[in-house]
């Protein structure tokens, strides 16, 4: 296989309805910087909004404006949460500094999750309409 071909098995992307597309676009557009995420390509106010790797290497999110009303129950049918992949320790932390400047509900503070692998580290946290966000590392803390 050589490096331009595609990878069968991962999420290519995930799209979301949100209520309110210009809060999302507000913190998402500062958030996705922190975890070294940006947009792929620009959009008009409708959206939708889309996030991923520099390269355009990897899965991307894209938030639109929901069309039916109603809200969002992670304990629900559907969406549990989204899990962002980090460079490292240090951005999961800073992940979570960031959550705290907004005054996000903070679900569990940067911790060691080893239910989840030998090396997992994690923050989780909600965003302002309900989603359960996670900033996740699977590398050891690196020696500096």
């Amino acid at each position: 296989m050589s490096a331009a071909s595609p990878r069968t098995g991962f999420v290519d992307h995930i799209e979301i309805g949100v209520p309110d597309l210009v809060t999302a676009k507000q913190y998402y557009d500062d958030l996705m910087g922190v975890l070294g995420l940006r947009e792929w390509f620009a959009t008009g106010p409708a959206g939708p909004l889309n996030y991923g790797p520099d390269g355009a290497l990897g899965s991307q999110v894209f938030f639109y404006q929901a069309e039916d009303p109603g809200t969002y129950s992670r304990s629900g049918t559907g969406l549990h949460h989204l899990a962002f992949l980090v460079a490292s320790r240090a951005v999961v932390r800073e992940a979570h500094r960031w959550a705290c400047d907004r005054e996000a509900t903070i679900l569990d503070e940067p911790q060691e999750f080893p239910q989840y692998g030998e090396h997992c580290y994690a923050t989780y946290w909600l965003d302002p309409h309900g989603f359960k966000l996670e900033a996740v590392c699977h590398a050891p803390e690196a020696s500096e």
